[in-house]
């Protein structure tokens, strides 16, 4: 089974939509790990379907090597984001993980991604489950 870790803090709205993507897109194929950068995301996301949930830097650093796929906003890889909330041990667990990174770019934090085009928030979950995200789980479900 497909590990999928998704990240996210403060109110976890873009966490727990994509959890719910996931859920009505894969079913129980895949197990969901929510990894909050505070107790309130973690809630979220879990009430959002997740199958498991861990909060704080300890949670997320040991997690980052567990998991086949992280998946949360471009923000993750950027240290002291989200407020603070995302510490840069956080940031570097989740740079080097060999697991695949599946980012939104979406972040408040000072930086562009030259060449995106902006788009909402339900377009690019659509587009990271459906075409990116099934691109994984299906290949390694069929055998």
């Amino acid at each position: 089974m497909i590990r999928i870790a998704v990240v996210d803090g403060q109110g976890a709205s873009i966490g727990s939509t994509i959890i719910k993507k996931i859920r009505e897109t894969h079913g129980g194929k895949v197990e969901i790990w929510a990894l909050g950068t505070n107790a309130i995301a973690t809630g979220q996301m879990l009430r959002a379907g997740a199958n498991k949930g861990a909060t704080g830097e300890s949670a997320v650093c040991y997690s980052a090597g567990q998991v086949d796929v992280i998946v949360g906003p471009l923000s993750i890889l950027v240290s002291n984001a989200m407020m603070g909330e995302l510490t840069p041990a956080m940031a570097q667990a989740i740079g080097t993980s060999n697991a695949t990174k599946l980012l939104l770019p979406l972040t408040t934090e000072p930086v562009t991604v030259v060449g995106m085009v902006p788009d909402s928030l339900p377009h690019l979950v659509d587009k990271l489950v459906q075409e990116h995200l099934s691109g994984i789980i299906w290949p390694k479900t069929r055998s």
